[in-house]
């Protein structure tokens, strides 16, 4: 629907065209893709995973490093989905921008449980097996995560334990559903959150939006980004019109 509304508006959609550098040209912003240039008067990157690297293209290096973030859900088989009626939620922990494992409840009826939160080896890292070396050498080379695992690598060393072993990811979720058997969990899908880290070993639990020229960079878009994307597009929309002097 909202393509559709995009190209009745006059715009266009381009897919499977990866920016490889952006230069500034007069008033103009040239985009290098892999399939030719583009040539733009005003730019707004939300590029998720690679939000530093795009933001690097155009000169705007910031403070921040994105750190990718594997989460695993696992699903309840259907003679255990009636002990899951809402959603279930634990206490956030005020150190993490992560909510640990919990109970959704969606709208086809079925029931996710998770996701945990395990460093991923690659920028688009779905799977375990997934590793970049450059991804990987980027994120522990980085002053910013090595202060991160000094400080917690109890917690990351638990998650990954977590990761492995389906008794121990049991074990976290019946601390909420005690009645729930390994036999009514099965794996399901996985998804990768950029996570914005700073010099000093901060995860950023904010949005932060910044730029230079006539290019807006989303630097970080943490949770609920998806749930509030609609908010935060309008958002990202009225920052671009005072910056590039649209109204």
């Amino acid at each position: 629907a909202i393509a559709a509304e995009i190209r009745s508006a006059g715009g266009t959609i381009e897919t499977s065209r990866a920016v490889t550098g952006i230069a500034e040209r007069g008033r103009e912003q040239v985009l290098a893709t892999t399939r030719g240039d583009l040539v733009v008067r005003d730019a707004v990157a939300c590029a998720g995973l690679w939000a530093d690297r795009v933001a690097a293209m155009s000169g705007d290096r910031g403070t921040e490093t994105i750190v990718p973030f594997r989460g695993d859900y696992y699903r309840l088989t259907p003679d255990a989905r009636h002990l899951v009626r809402g959603l279930i939620y634990p206490v956030p922990d005020p150190r993490f921008p992560f909510l640990g494992v919990h109970f959704t409840r969606r709208i086809d009826g079925e029931v996710w449980a998770g996701p945990n939160a395990v460093l991923a080896f690659a920028r688009a890292g779905y799977r375990r097996r997934d590793i970049d070396l450059r991804d990987l050498a980027a994120v522990l080379g980085s002053r910013g995560f090595l202060r991160l695992a000094a400080r917690y690598w109890r917690t990351g060393a638990a998650e990954f334990w977590r990761d492995w072993s389906k008794k121990a990811f049991l074990r976290a979720l019946r601390r909420y559903v005690p009645e729930l058997g390994a036999e009514q969990i099965t794996f399901g899908p996985s998804g990768v959150r950029a996570q914005a880290l700073d010099r000093d070993g901060r995860l950023v639990d904010d949005f932060r939006l910044g730029g230079s020229g006539h290019v807006l960079h989303v630097r970080n878009a943490p949770s609920p980004a998806a749930t509030a994307s609609l908010a935060i597009g309008r958002e990202i929309a009225e920052r671009a019109i005072e910056r590039f002097d649209l109204a």
